[in-house]
């Protein structure tokens, strides 16, 4: 059995250990309050734009020739991009995306092979899928050192203009979906092309505008505006789950923390008590050999 003091020593520790992994849990609380709302407010927004401009795509005529990001095409490279985190210590968040497009690319995509390209948007995502032996053609880490919608747009622009150029004919974001803060779930989403189907409202009526100066104006207008939201939709799904994960994690770390003490505490009282058990046989022992 260990010493007193080892076990002093440990509990020390580990209590240590607890009001680091607590005070954690508050600070991602606070930050997921803010990046929920955040993305409470952004839905609403990102799906009736893309309503609109569904719409617009269905009521203009040979919407895919004239309009780059309607484009079907089977030329061209296939990308990935996985949108993580720069940060760890909240749980399979991280290693759930790479597991994702692992997946992808070994069943969904399996035909396709070479032809597949992958990019990262945050360290843990790029380390994540480099451990699994898939290499990435460019990282986005820099993102979230000074996260904002600018420079979101700015990564969003980038990846249009290569879909447009004709370099992938195909964009596909995977990222955790915030659904609670206990529940994050893994989804791949069809970044570009931007898909026509039924323009209906959220009332599964459909959709019916007068539109001015034209629908034409107006669709080219709109569709780098949803194009960009779409992305910036989908990070902040991914911030607030980070938040989500990290909270959960810190949660259970700090309550085996507190187990950890329990059962460690016990150990101790029971070295103490084999010591001063120990001690007093001793005293008696001492005490009889003395009268004999």
């Amino acid at each position: 059995m260990a010493n007193l003091k080892d076990i002093r020593m440990r509990i020390n520790s580990v209590r240590t250990t607890r009001q680091v992994t607590s005070a954690m849990k508050m600070v991602s609380a606070a930050k997921l309050n803010k990046a929920q709302s955040d993305i409470e407010h952004a839905r609403p927004f990102v799906g009736k734009l893309l309503r609109i401009v569904n719409f617009l795509g269905n009521s203009v005529e040979s919407v895919q020739e004239r309009y780059a990001g309607f484009r079907v095409s089977q030329k061209g490279k296939v990308l990935f991009v996985a949108i993580a985190s720069n940060k760890g210590l909240a749980g399979a968040f991280n290693s759930n995306v790479a597991k994702e497009v692992e997946r992808l690319l070994g069943e969904e995509y399996s035909s396709i092979g070479s032809d597949i390209e992958l990019m990262s948007i945050g360290k843990q995502a790029g380390k994540a899928m480099k451990a699994r032996k898939m290499q990435t053609v460019k990282d986005y880490n820099e993102l979230f050192d000074n996260f904002s919608a600018e420079a979101v747009y700015e990564i969003a622009d980038e990846l249009t203009e290569k879909f447009v150029k004709g370099e992938y004919r195909e964009i596909h974001l995977v990222y955790n979906e915030f659904v609670n803060k206990s529940v994050q779930r893994i989804v791949d989403t069809k970044y570009l092309p931007l898909e026509l189907g039924k323009a209906e409202a959220e009332d599964n009526t459909m959709l019916d505008f007068i539109v001015e100066p034209s629908k034409e104006e107006v669709l080219s207008d709109l569709m780098p505006q949803a194009i960009r939201s779409k992305l910036f939709s989908a990070i902040l799904d991914s911030v607030a789950s980070e938040h989500a994960a990290r909270m959960m994690s810190m949660s259970k770390a700090t309550d085996n923390a507190t187990e950890l003490i329990g059962e460690l505490q016990l150990q101790y009282n029971k070295a103490r008590q084999s010591a001063i058990t120990n001690e007093l046989i001793e005293i008696v022992s001492g005490a009889e050999a003395l009268k004999n």
